[in-house]
């Protein structure tokens, strides 16, 4: 390995400064978008740190590199969790950067990840943000096995990219789902036995994965204290994310769909059996016999933020499990405030100003 002996320099059109380095026939380019003496010395930090004998092996391949990236996802993350990260990769990432070096990856080279995945793919402006998140994620395993000093700065996703929305009820919808309860299954007309999961989605926001999940004892007084979920592989995980474990006050309306289906089980589990196959399955056959929006499960969380959207933000992220930096409202239409028994007046009243108002028409 070589000694740096030139130094970083402002790029005024990119507005960041740069500095080329190579060693052993490896030219590498460093930069960073700091302002003033502090960028410089980042991206001189940078050069220094590949220049170091302690990068390893620079030489490696990506598809080589990405093998030991997938064995340790596997070994430390449930299957829910790799399964999509490792489809991604075989589907955009391998067959363009597979058998580029690790020593020659470069913000452009992601950059061409992402824009292919766009124009080609047509992949919706989410699952590019999932494409740039794997890379980056790829690169900090690399960084900590000693392949690279590398760090991504700039990988943007396309402004065109489509933000694909989600179908939700509109209120005359919803009062058709608090008033039927019946669905045809095997030829003739039965309970839907996930009518109270679906009416608790829309009064809660809870995610299908955290209703599946819930048990009895998780219900103190007028609260529920989510704190698992069941997964699409049938596992049950400590929840989406830190802050999927949470307080959810229910409303007068959710109390009773809990009731109603907590008598209607012999079990601790409010949803015995059930997987989320098989809810969406069920939620699909509903929709269509009462002909009315074909929502998904996430549609049923989707349709809670949507009517509550009145209500302030700091209120509805803490009941659906966002965190401060999330757009709740934006993408979906810590601790519960202190007066519970004012987050449980306001839902009630909101959703009953809709099921009243389709009522009298």
């Amino acid at each position: 390995m070589g000694k740096r002996t030139n130094t970083a320099v402002w790029n005024e059109k990119e507005q960041r400064w740069r500095i080329n380095v190579q060693s052993d026939g490896v030219r590498k380019t460093f930069y960073s978008s700091k302002p003033g003496r502090t960028g410089q010395r980042e991206a001189n930090a940078k050069a220094d740190a590949w220049l170091d004998d302690g990068i390893e092996n620079g030489s490696r391949r990506v598809s080589e590199a990405y093998r030991l990236y997938m064995e340790d996802l596997k070994q430390r993350t449930s299957k829910s969790n790799w399964q999509p990260i490792e489809y991604r990769w075989k589907n955009w990432i391998i067959p363009v950067i597979g058998s580029v070096k690790i020593s020659a990856l470069s913000d452009q080279k992601l950059q061409t990840v992402i824009n292919q995945a766009y124009s080609k793919g047509n992949l919706a402006k989410k699952s590019l943000c999932n494409l740039r998140s794997d890379m980056t994620s790829f690169l900090k395993f690399c960084r900590k096995s000693k392949l690279t000093t590398y760090l991504p700065e700039d990988l943007i996703i396309p402004a065109q990219a489509v933000k694909k929305g989600k179908e939700i009820l509109q209120p005359e919808e919803l009062a058709v789902l608090f008033a039927e309860d019946m669905a045809p299954y095997f030829g003739q007309l039965q309970q839907e036995q996930f009518i109270e999961g679906f009416r608790l989605q829309v009064l809660t926001g809870l995610r299908p994965g955290e209703l599946l999940g819930l048990r009895k004892s998780d219900r103190k007084g007028n609260v529920i204290h989510v704190q698992r979920s069941l997964n699409e592989m049938g596992e049950i995980t400590g929840g989406k994310n830190d802050n999927a474990k949470r307080q959810v006050v229910l409303s007068s309306l959710a109390q009773e769909c809990w009731e109603r289906q907590a008598a209607s089980v012999g079990t601790e589990e409010m949803f015995p059996m059930a997987s989320q196959t098989m809810y969406n399955s069920h939620l699909k056959k509903y929709c269509k016999y009462h002909d009315i929006t074909p929502v998904t499960p996430y549609g049923l969380r989707h349709t809670f933020v949507s009517i509550v959207k009145t209500l302030p933000e700091g209120m509805v992220k803490e009941l659906v499990g966002h965190s401060v930096q999330m757009d709740t409202f934006g993408i979906y239409g810590h601790a519960l405030s202190s007066d519970q028994s004012e987050v449980q007046v306001a839902i009630d009243r909101r959703f009953l100003e809709l099921l009243q108002r389709k009522k009298k028409a």
